[in-house]
């Protein structure tokens, strides 16, 4: 095994054991979420993980939605590969925001669906490169994809709920 290789395997352990955004959920009734508020709950049922995310917008001052990040909490079970999957896509939502989550995701999923050809963009991708060697195990590549597929389609959730409020509320379309 490559020193690289260990390293990547370092950095997925290190986030199954030290979980970044794994908090108890806020989920309030459906009918009464907030605006700029998503859930998403997304199952493995080749493996059995499964995962809840939920997104929050910070908004700015002038109300525009997601102008000042988002806070990200979850809840799940599985692998080691899929918690520190939620764990890395918790950092990186947190730290850089939707529109650069989103840009990473895209690389992400094209990363995971590579078959571990090529070099993961390790400047833009930061601890979710380390993942690259999942790749290789196509049985494994859904573990890698469902906390990121929970985190976008709640992320998603918030900001629709986040533009509906600011349309009600007289504010731009």
């Amino acid at each position: 095994m490559s020193d690289l290789a260990r390293l990547y395997q370092q950095v997925i352990l290190d986030h199954s054991k030290q979980r970044s955004g794994e908090a108890a959920l806020l989920a309030p009734a459906a009918g009464a979420r907030p605006a700029g508020f998503g859930s998403s709950h997304q199952v493995n049922p080749t493996c059995g993980d499964e995962i809840t995310v939920e997104v929050s917008l910070r908004t700015g001052a002038d109300g525009a939605s997601g102008t000042e990040g988002a806070s990200i909490r979850w809840q799940g079970d599985g692998c080691s590969i899929s918690m520190a999957a939620a764990s890395v896509a918790s950092e990186i939502l947190e730290e850089d925001g939707p529109a650069r989550f989103r840009e990473i995701e895209e690389e992400f999923r094209t990363l995971m669906h590579s078959r571990g050809r090529g070099e993961p963009d390790e400047e833009l991708l930061g601890d979710a490169a380390a993942f690259h060697g999942v790749a290789r195990f196509p049985g494994r590549i859904k573990c890698a994809l469902l906390a990121w597929a929970a985190t976008a389609d709640a992320l998603a959730q918030a900001e629709s709920t986040a533009d509906a409020a600011v349309t009600t509320e007289g504010g731009r379309p």
